[in-house]
């Protein structure tokens, strides 16, 4: 007798996202931070899914990303890989490493980078900045971590920046993020974000690169695309930055039916007769 069984889809690797540039087919992510949305996403076919250190943010309440530990990065990660794990699979996992997790020393990001692989079955980490940390990367890909890079608006130096204007507007800037990118991947990355630059910029990086570069803020010539769930669904009304197309006004729909509920149930219309035992 047959039996009708659903064959996971063949999981996105950084061999599979290499053949997509090349290929011309463009590469999307989105960030996850629990077990639902990773079903979700990894359901509707997304390539990648970034556990983003934009938890801090979106998931803890705090102003900029540098509070979140370590160990919480870990705990959101587990609960993505599980649930790509439980839906098809496909799904590549890609976590950041949190702020002055891999800055202090090579030897400290390695064994970072190899605590969060051991932790659960991720694919890779991400690591902001340039030519600084190139050694770094180089460390933890020789032991066959594979490094997503992370160049532009680096929300981790952003006291640094003071602000989230647009980078790398001035020519010798412009310079050194090109030379960077290609520093970050003789260094052994497999891919780079490009954060908030210019799309002309973005597209001569793209272009420069075998890598695939993802973009967010960076224009239509990046290989990908990248954007935080929280904000394509409308959950965050505060957030409303130029690059993010908003798919759907979440905020206002559970506000509508956590008003419906609250409702019901000064009414006594919750539960009825059919929804009690």
């Amino acid at each position: 007798m047959q039996r009708n069984v659903q064959q996971k889809a063949a999981h996105v690797t950084t061999r599979r996202l290499l053949d997509m540039k090349q290929n011309g087919e463009k590469i999307s992510v989105l960030t996850a931070y629990d077990y639902t949305m990773a079903r979700i996403l990894d359901g509707a076919g997304i390539d990648v899914i970034l556990v983003g250190d934009s938890a801090s943010n979106v998931f803890s309440g705090h102003n900029t990303t540098l509070p979140i530990t370590i160990e919480e990065m870990i705990y959101h990660a587990k609960a993505v890989v599980r649930g790509v794990q439980a839906e098809t699979g496909r799904a590549m996992v890609v976590i950041d490493m949190p702020f002055m997790s891999y800055q202090l020393s090579g030897e400290e990001a390695l064994r970072n980078a190899g605590k969060i692989m051991k932790e659960h079955e991720c694919d890779a980490v991400k690591l902001e900045g340039g030519r600084l940390i190139a050694d770094t990367i180089k460390r933890i890909t020789d032991v066959g971590i594979p490094v997503m890079g992370h160049l532009g608006l680096m929300p981790q130096s952003i006291y640094k920046y003071g602000s989230y204007k647009v980078r790398a507007r001035e020519e010798s800037e412009a310079e050194q993020l090109l030379e960077d990118a290609r520093i970050v991947e003789q260094a052994g990355a497999f891919a780079v974000v490009l954060e908030k630059i210019p799309k002309k910029l973005a597209a001569e990086v793209t272009a420069s690169l075998t890598i695939p570069t993802i973009g967010i803020g960076a224009g239509i010539e990046c290989d990908g695309q990248v954007l935080v769930i929280n904000d394509i669904l409308g959950l965050n009304r505060e957030f409303h930055p130029r690059f993010v197309r908003r798919y759907a006004d979440l905020n206002t729909v559970i506000d509508d039916a956590v008003r419906q509920y609250v409702s019901d149930v000064k009414a006594r219309s919750f539960p009825s007769a059919d929804e009690s035992y």
